[in-house]
């Protein structure tokens, strides 16, 4: 069932676990993600990036989401993860996404405030709840690109939270997206003066490969939504060379290619579940 990031998150808040956040293209990904978070009567959320909705990709994974979110019994956020370009998030919304962020961490802090502030009134309107990001999560983007991270500043997320009325905060505490080079050191210090000053669900980006005792610390310390991508794309890629070195035939059957794939995916979203505590949490969202 669709749900928006207020459904579940809210819940996660009070409860002390959080909810995991994948992004996914294609349906392999997606059906894998649903099967296992069902078996394990966990919500999740659904994310897709800017570079993944180009062409016809922002029917086919909204449209496809949103079919299949009504065949699983767990709650399903569809939710578009990093988005920049304001067209683009008006056409989710339109879509069907049931929630929304807008990345105006690059900025200085009174243009976030602003454009964030006119996303949360636009996709508001619909019921489309927003996320957005304060200090900046660096790292390697898609592209290759490596970006320097920025911790967020406990003293600006009171005023941030209530002049932009969003719905959650990602915030910087020493995570990277991508891979890391190096072992990183979350700050949860740094959380928990955040925490302490922020009303909302705060989000913990570049959860990939971050050792597992610092993402539960940081749930214990008012995480309530982890995105994870790096994982996903490093089973999948060890599920594709494994089938590759047992296919015999010179026209394999799909379950000689899928399901190793498949399995080493499945796995890494279960243990993801398993690590935020949000296994077993479905019967308590309305």
């Amino acid at each position: 069932m669709l749900k928006n990031l207020n459904d579940v998150l809210r819940d996660a808040k009070d409860k002390c676990y959080a909810v995991p956040a994948f992004d996914c293209v294609e349906d392999i990904m997606i059906r894998c993600i649903l099967d296992t978070s069902e078996e394990e009567k966990s919500p999740v959320i659904l994310m897709a990036l800017e570079h993944n909705l180009k062409g016809r990709s922002m029917d086919y994974i909204s449209g496809f989401i949103k079919f299949a979110a009504e065949l699983y019994r767990i709650p399903v956020v569809l939710h578009l993860d990093h988005a920049t370009n304001l067209d683009l998030i008006e056409s989710a919304i339109d879509h069907g996404f049931t929630s929304v962020m807008y990345d105006g961490s690059s900025l200085p802090f009174d243009d976030n405030v602003k454009i964030t502030r006119d996303v949360v009134e636009m996709a508001h309107r619909k019921g489309v709840s927003v996320e957005a990001e304060l200090g900046h999560v660096g790292g390697f983007t898609i592209d290759g690109k490596s970006e320097e991270s920025k911790l967020t500043d406990p003293d600006e997320v009171v005023k941030f939270v209530s002049e932009t009325n969003v719905d959650a905060l990602a915030v910087s505490i020493g995570t990277t997206h991508g891979v890391y080079i190096s072992e990183p050191n979350l700050n949860i210090k740094r959380l928990s003066e955040i925490r302490e000053r922020c009303s909302v669900p705060l989000v913990l980006h570049g959860g990939s490969g971050t050792p597992v005792e610092q993402v539960q610390n940081a749930v214990k310390h008012g995480i309530t939504k982890v995105n994870l991508y790096a994982d996903l794309r490093i089973a999948m890629n060890n599920g594709l060379k494994e089938a590759a070195s047992k296919i015999k035939r010179i026209d394999p059957y799909p379950d000689e290619m899928f399901a190793p794939m498949k399995k080493l995916l499945s796995n890494v979203i279960r243990d993801k579940i398993r690590m935020l505590n949000s296994n077993n949490r479905i019967e308590y969202i309305k």
